[in-house]
């Protein structure tokens, strides 16, 4: 079976088979490939999140909280870039497109593509991203405790929230089941006591 890899400037080379040695996919790196690595940006920051350059873009962008597969792919599609093209070679425009687009992806998809469909307060859908879904999860818990609700209980004792069987997992104390040899041994301390 012959597989294809491409090399850093995009070639397609055959890869070492099953039966071939390992060695045809070590190659030395020509002067070409060392002076395009000068052009890729390691680190790409995107809100307050550092994105790596190294990966395709889809795959970076779903390293920034608020945004997964689906809307990485969604966001390059509407920007108009491949979505496996590496995302450290864009150039700045094309990053600040993209940074624009993750910006207003709750204007550009339907409501129930978006991570908030009703905030509590608006009612309106939003979509957050990066630290704004960290504090926004931590408002609504608080906000849920303090108005006393099920859910805000549950969350103060620690307890599953969402409807989870606990009889046999959550347990958060030492004690996971009934010790039958200790109350045996009770159980004989206290015939031995009533003997004497």
């Amino acid at each position: 079976m012959l597989t294809l890899w491409r090399n850093a400037s995009g070639v397609r080379i055959p890869a070492a088979t099953s039966n071939a040695p390992a060695t045809r996919r070590t190659e030395t790196m020509s002067t070409e490939d060392t002076q395009e690595d000068d052009d890729l940006t390691y680190f790409v920051r995107v809100g307050q999140t550092d994105l790596d350059g190294t990966k395709s873009v889809e795959r970076a962008l779903a390293g920034l909280d608020g945004i997964g597969h689906r809307a990485a792919r969604l966001v390059a599609r509407d920007v108009g870039i491949d979505r496996r093209e590496t995302f450290g070679r864009l150039e700045d425009e094309e990053i600040e497109e993209i940074v624009d687009a993750v910006e207003s992806f709750a204007e550009n998809v339907p409501d129930w593509l978006t991570n908030r469909q009703k905030d509590f307060f608006s009612g309106e859908a939003d979509h957050l991203i990066g630290n704004e879904v960290e504090l926004v999860r931590e408002q609504d818990i608080n906000r849920m405790q303090k108005i006393g609700s099920y859910k805000g209980i549950r969350h103060q004792r620690g307890q599953k929230v969402r409807g989870q069987r606990t009889k046999s997992t959550g347990r958060s104390e030492g004690t996971v089941g009934v010790n039958v040899e200790e109350i045996r041994e009770e159980m004989e301390e206290e015939a031995e006591g009533e003997d004497e």
